[in-house]
Order: C-alpha cells, then sequence, then structure tokens
C-alpha cells in the first residue's frame, strides 16, 4: 500500500513535529496493524525523507508462532540500548532455513521506524513514539498474504489472523495512534499530540473514527 504525496508529506511533517515537541527530540515511528494491511510499502516511503533505518518484525518473530519472542527481541535488543543512545543489534529469522541468520546494528544516531504486526505494543509507549496504524479488511489481507507467501499457506495465515485480532483486541493499538490509516492509504483519522496521550481522537477530513472501536475485520463503529 502506497501513500499518495500529500499523504506521505503529512506523517513525514507530523513525526518530525512529534520528535522535536518530545523530551529527547529523537524520532521513533512506529507502523503497526494487521498483517497484509500494507505496512511494509509504508514504511519504505517513511524511512527515505526521515533518514530512518528500518526493523521489520517479520525479522524478529521466530516463526508463525514466534509473535511473544518477536515482541521480546524488539524490546530487549532493540528498543532499549537504542533508546539509552546505545549500539542496538538482532539477529534476522530466516523464514525458510528456520533459524536465526546473521546480526543487523541498529545505530543510536539515526531515527529509527519499527514496523510489522504488534510493534506498537502497550510497553512501547513509554519510549513516546509517533505511531500509524494502518488496516484493512480481512478478506483484502488474506488475498495478499496469500498472494505473497503462496496458496499453501492458507491454514497458517488464518491461524495467525485469529490470534493477532485477539492480541490487538487487547492492546488497542489503533487508540493510541496518531494517524489511522486505511489499506488503500487513505486517512481514516488523525490526532494531535496531545490528543493521544489522553486517548481520544479527531476526525479528519478523511472520515472520522469511534476510539472505541477496533480494526477493520472487527466490531467497529464510525460516526
Amino acid at each position: 500500500m502506497s501513500v499518495a504525496p500529500d499523504v506521505l508529506a503529512l506523517l513525514v511533517r507530523r513525526a518530525r513535529e512529534h520528535a522535536a515537541s518530545g523530551a529527547t527530540g529523537r524520532l521513533l515511528v512506529v507502523v503497526d496493524g494487521p498483517a497484509g494491511s500494507g505496512k511494509t510499502t509504508l514504511a519504505a516511503q517513511l524511512a527515505a525523507p526521515l533518514a530512518a533505518q528500518v526493523v521489520h518484525m517479520d525479522d524478529l518473530y521466530a516463526g508463525w508462532d514466534g509473535v511473544e519472542e518477536g515482541v521480546r527481541v524488539l524490546h530487549d535488543d532493540v528498543l532499549t540500548p537504542w533508546s539509552r543512545g546505545e549500539d542496538a543489534s538482532y539477529r534476522r529469522y530466516d523464514w525458510v532455513a528456520g533459524r536465526r541468520a546473521e546480526r543487523r546494528h541498529v545505530s543510536p544516531s539515526r531515527p529509527l521506524l519499527v514496523e510489522g504486526c504488534h510493534a506498537g505494543r502497550r510497553p512501547v509507549d513509554a519510549l513516546d513514539p509517533f505511531t500509524v496504524w494502518v488496516e484493512a479488511p480481512d478478506d483484502v489481507r488474506l488475498v495478499r498474504g496469500l498472494e505473497r507467501d503462496g496458496a499453501g499457506m492458507r491454514e497458517q495465515w488464518l491461524g495467525f489472523m485469529t490470534e493477532e485480532r485477539a492480541a490487538y483486541e487487547r492492546d488497542r493499538t489503533w487508540e493510541r495512534a496518531a494517524v489511522v490509516l486505511d489499506g488503500v492509504g487513505a486517512i481514516v483519522a488523525s490526532r494531535p499530540r496531545r490528543a493521544v496521550a489522553l486517548g481520544t481522537i479527531a476526525p479528519t477530513a478523511g472520515g472520522s473514527r469511534d476510539d472505541g472501536g477496533a480494526p477493520d475485520g472487527h466490531d467497529r463503529n464510525e460516526s
């Protein structure tokens, strides 16, 4: 999912303003949302103008059942040292070989963008990220996933979607996101920094969102 130039410009401006108004001046961008919603393409678009290094959650998971390990690696091996101004590193997971592969390094001197399912778990809030939530209907996400991974992965995808739905309903990441995008790159909702801290949401010209709602594919009310 690529976003239009005006949407990209807004996201870049908001991210820079977020960092400038923070306590440290450092920029951490989180792009979260269910599998197949378009996060990876958006992350690539954002990383270039922000001069950000990118960490993909897919490289941290230890396979389909390794989500919690991936979240731990993100917190312990990447975000904690990076936030302290220290060098960070992690070993990429090779999905074909089924094991950890080469070590990748994360510089404390550059902005950091973390992209992937569960990148924005609640503990990450302590680092004051600029969070973007990307969502798309379940059927669209499944088609995208099978186009990428092959029809033989249908059961794995359906199982992963069920598990992530339960996790997101507990964590409600979309309620804490600064910007919410749909699966074609349109802004569903946006809110200023203070509103994010307060857990409220301000509608945009692109639509409005009930902050008690759930991501696409779940029950959600919109005004």
